[in-house]
């Protein structure tokens, strides 16, 4: 009987008896369950360069220092692209026997919801 195809897209393929990603391959019959996960990056960076900026900025203009002044506001404005750029990191998370694995990540939230799903009803089709 052939394998039993439930999700394969962007190098990752799902079937009732493994799950393949690009750097391993997981048996199913080892998976007791499976979940996401969601980790946001560290603001500290971003917020940091703001402060700092802001606070060049303000000091630098108010002190007639405009070169001062420009490379603060350009520290503030980095410190806003980076902070509004940053996107969390949503992970597939295998539960097992021995413990648990993160077996996936991707920027992509539903993405990796499809590949849960596609874990579940291979996990149910098993068994």
């Amino acid at each position: 009987m052939a394998e039993r195809v439930f999700f394969d897209e962007g190098g990752v393929k799902v079937t009732q008896a493994r799950f393949i990603v690009p750097s391993q391959t997981y048996a199913m019959s080892g998976v007791t369950s499976v979940g996401s996960l969601k980790e946001s990056p560290s603001r500290r960076g971003p917020i940091i360069l703001i402060i700092i900026g802001f606070f060049m900025a303000v000091i630098r203009f108010s002190a007639k220092f405009a070169a001062g002044g420009v490379i603060g506001l350009l520290m503030l404005a980095g410190g806003v692209a980076w902070l509004w750029l940053q996107k969390a990191t949503f992970w597939v998370v295998l539960h097992s026997a021995s413990g648990e694995a993160r077996a996936l990540s991707s920027k992509d939230g539903a993405w990796v919801l499809r590949v849960v799903n596609a874990i579940n009803d291979a996990i149910v089709a098993r068994g």
